[in-house]
């Protein structure tokens, strides 16, 4: 049986990566302002040009059910049947016009990945092993779901304006967290984004710190694969976390950028490192 596994454009794959693991996409929009765009690599440029010159956030609009019934079916054609990893639905009613969209067809899985950018990824690259091993359906379905809680999702954060911005943060908070180099570090639990620990200093050594705080809290890692997904970044960071991650034992790492949907949320400077918590299972 030939099996698609598809995500959205929020998984934070690069082209390269979606070929190699043969994963399908479907693509979020973003709106800034009288323009809509395709969420892809060069969106991130055009969402910091925009709040710059407006300086209003953009805003992401949902795919709705007739455009995944679209998709799906257009799948359909191509395989025999489709399983879809989506954005949390706790961020998103896209996830829920993707459920609905399925219902009305044969053939089609959808799993909430209760996570966001390359934690959904993670997802679908362990999909496709499955099914490059000629799992069926319906035990890949099961088993993806059983890692869904394993994801350890994590961004730490150098300013909180896009926060602010987004109306995820006071004024007061912003002002103190600026004045005293706060970073914050922001995870992803039960499919929501919330704020955890708070780091301060120069943003290269908060990463140092933060990759070494979360190895030892999330310290059970399947060390297959990492993924250190970014906006913006200056190159120690991205080499601090590679460190960490190649001392921890990950056995492949990727860099990855960000999307829109991170982007939008929380701005430029922000970095994270993505694995699942599950070693001792695999």
């Amino acid at each position: 049986m030939k099996i698609a596994i598809s995500t959205e454009s929020t998984c934070d794959l690069p082209r390269d990566l979606l070929d190699k693991y043969k994963l399908e996409t479907i693509a979020y929009s973003i709106i800034l302002g009288d323009e809509i765009v395709e969420d892809d690599a060069s969106v991130p440029a055009k969402i910091f040009e925009f709040v710059e010159q407006t300086k209003k956030l953009p805003q992401t609009s949902a795919i709705n059910e007739e455009q995944y019934k679209e998709y799906f079916k257009s799948l359909l054609e191509k395989y025999d049947a489709v399983i879809h990893i989506s954005l949390s639905s706790g961020l998103t009613s896209s996830t829920a016009h993707a459920i609905t969209a399925a219902e009305a067809l044969k053939n089609v899985h959808v799993i909430d990945s209760k996570s966001l950018s390359t934690g959904i990824a993670l997802l679908c690259i362990y999909a496709r092993e499955l099914a490059d091993k000629g799992e069926s359906v319906e035990s890949i379905v099961e088993k993806v779901k059983s890692r869904v809680d394993a994801v350890q999702a994590s961004f730490i954060v150098e300013r909180l304006d896009y926060l602010y911005k987004g109306g995820r943060c006071s004024k007061l908070a912003l002002f103190g967290a600026n004045l005293l180099k706060i970073r914050p570090q922001i995870v992803v639990k039960d499919g929501f984004m919330s704020p955890a620990k708070k780091y301060r200093g120069k943003i290269e050594k908060v990463i140092k710190d933060y990759c070494a705080d979360t190895l030892e809290e999330f310290n059970n890692a399947d060390k297959k694969i990492a993924f250190i997904t970014h906006t913006t970044t200056t190159p120690e960071m991205i080499e601090n976390a590679k460190v960490a991650l190649a001392g921890a034992g990950f056995k492949e790492i990727y860099d990855t950028t960000a999307g829109g949907t991170i982007t939008a949320h929380c701005g430029e400077h922000v970095l994270g490192i993505l694995y699942l918590n599950d070693g001792d299972k695999f």
